[in-house]
């Protein structure tokens, strides 16, 4: 798409609007509110927000975060510094006065520095407060504003820490510890021959599972135990 002047145009910077207009239909910018930017005082700025997160998961929050519950976020900014902001794919597109541009940038790029924008919009709500005060015109507003701290929240639990045994240091070497065939032989497995040892094994084995079965028949066998009826009291 190109721009061009034609003899009847009287303003020479109209050809930049132009421009301005075709790059916000570019980024599905409603026609009756891309129109506005030929306004006088009417100024745009598209703001890239696909580098500003690495992680995937990370970046799709932050943009949900920016809009809010039913884009409610999103209208309390696009009140309070009077510019339409639209949030679409990797971009954010913001028409309004330079002033107005300046903190939607302020606070899409905090949005993305993990800084909630209700921070923003609460210091821009006391900011319009104190400026209707004539009062208040020549003081410092920074005590009035709200201040938050960085609070560096662990996601992951900490580990537990253990508390370590002191080794006693003895001069006599420890017990010397028994070997798989000596322990064999104290048992007498290890004189058995090899066809006795695997009957000795599958009768364990059967031991075993008969155990377990018993153990799943007596929990079935709860469910089918009528529950004992208690004798109604009269009150007198």
């Amino acid at each position: 798409m190109t721009v061009r002047t034609t003899r009847r145009t009287w303003d020479p910077y109209m050809i930049l609007k132009a421009r301005d207009l075709i790059k916000l239909l570019a980024r599905s910018v409603p026609s009756h509110q891309a129109k506005r930017i030929l306004e006088d005082g009417m100024y745009c700025d598209i703001i890239k927000i696909g580098g500003l997160v690495r992680n995937k998961e990370k970046f799709v929050k932050r943009r949900q975060r920016l809009l809010g519950p039913n884009g409610a976020t999103l209208k309390a900014v696009e009140l309070l510094t009077e510019c339409y902001v639209l949030v679409q794919g990797q971009t954010v597109s913001v028409m309004g006065s330079v002033k107005g541009l300046k903190q939607v940038r302020r606070i899409i790029e905090d949005c993305f520095k993990n800084i909630h924008p209700v921070y923003h919009v609460k210091e821009l709500m006391i900011k319009r407060e104190l400026a209707k005060d004539p009062n208040m015109a020549n003081e410092n507003w920074e005590k009035y504003l709200p201040k938050y701290k960085k609070k560096n929240i662990q996601s992951k639990k900490p580990k537990k820490t253990t508390i370590k045994k002191k080794k006693i240091d003895s001069p006599f070497p420890p017990e010397q510890q028994l070997r798989k065939e000596d322990v064999l032989m104290e048992t007498g497995e290890y004189f058995l021959s090899p066809q006795e040892k695997a009957a000795k094994k599958l009768e364990k084995r059967k031991e075993e599972q008969s155990e377990k079965s018993q153990a799943k028949r007596k929990e079935l066998e709860k469910a089918f135990i009528a529950p004992s009826k208690k004798p109604k009291t009269r009150l007198v």
